[in-house]
């Protein structure tokens, strides 16, 4: 588990409610230096519940997590949020904000790290990426859901993370601006985990799939095992069919829903 190229190392970690219900159950996956790990599974089954027990907003009850080669106990809360950025499904911030301002707010974990023209052209980069130049001067209330989405996202940019939390980045985007955001996300080269809904998304982004369903861990593999059939039809309802694409002939892993008689 001490392994350097591991940024993030989960063993059987467990999760109870205040009520002393399992949420999670014995989950174990590691992700290396510049992986990309999706979390999939149906509504309910604690994808989000894992997320926030990597930051520790959720604390485990079994097992252990550590960031690169660190009980992720010990490390102080500020070292963490300069190692670690989250984009929540659930942030609500002061919709009287700029986009700028919203954006600079990624920025605290590092408080005077950098001279102040060093961090304005950290958060114009992150602006740029997320094409929201133009509207670093509009309030966040005035923005669609969609730009409030990459607005987020811009946030967790700016930390400069080695491991970057995303929790359904694609809510809100259309499906181009879906795509633009994942390969947005694959060009950084750091440490991923994902939680997605898309398994046709999930397929070309990530490295690795963790399957989750009911609190448990299905499997945790590459994509071409972690999304056959065998695995998707009992736990999302859906077969996976390898087929050619019609003009390149690339192979194109597409997901039926097979229909009720």
């Amino acid at each position: 588990m001490k392994n350097a190229d591991h940024i993030l190392c989960l063993d059987s970690v467990s999760l109870l409610s205040q009520r002393n219900e399992l949420i999670l159950e014995n989950i174990s996956f590691k992700v290396n230096s510049g992986e990309r790990l999706a979390i999939i599974g149906p509504n309910g089954c604690g994808k989000s519940s894992l997320l926030r027990t990597i930051i520790r907003e959720k604390v485990h009850s079994k097992g252990e997590i550590s960031l690169n080669g660190q009980p992720l106990e010990f490390i102080p809360v500020r070292e963490r949020a300069q190692q670690i950025a989250f984009l929540s499904q659930t942030d609500i911030p002061d919709l009287r904000l700029t986009l700028e301002e919203y954006v600079t707010l990624g920025r605290l974990p590092h408080a005077g790290a950098f001279p102040h023209a060093k961090e304005q052209k950290i958060v114009s980069e992150a602006l740029s990426n997320t094409g929201l130049q133009t509207l670093k001067h509009r309030p966040l209330g005035q923005l669609s859901g969609g730009q409030r989405q990459r607005a987020a996202f811009a946030r967790t940019l700016v930390q400069n993370p080695s491991l970057l939390l995303l929790d359904e980045p694609t809510n809100h985007l259309d499906p181009l601006g879906r795509s633009e955001l994942l390969s947005l996300v694959k060009e950084l080269g750091i440490a991923v985990v994902v939680v997605l809904h898309d398994l046709q998304l999930t397929a070309a982004f990530a490295d690795k799939v963790l399957v989750l369903c009911k609190g448990k861990q299905v499997i945790c593999d590459t994509p071409d095992i972690a999304l056959q059939s065998r695995i998707t039809l009992p736990v999302f309802g859906m077969k996976s069919l390898n087929v050619s694409h019609p003009e390149s002939g690339e192979p194109l892993k597409i997901f039926e829903v097979p229909l009720c008689a």
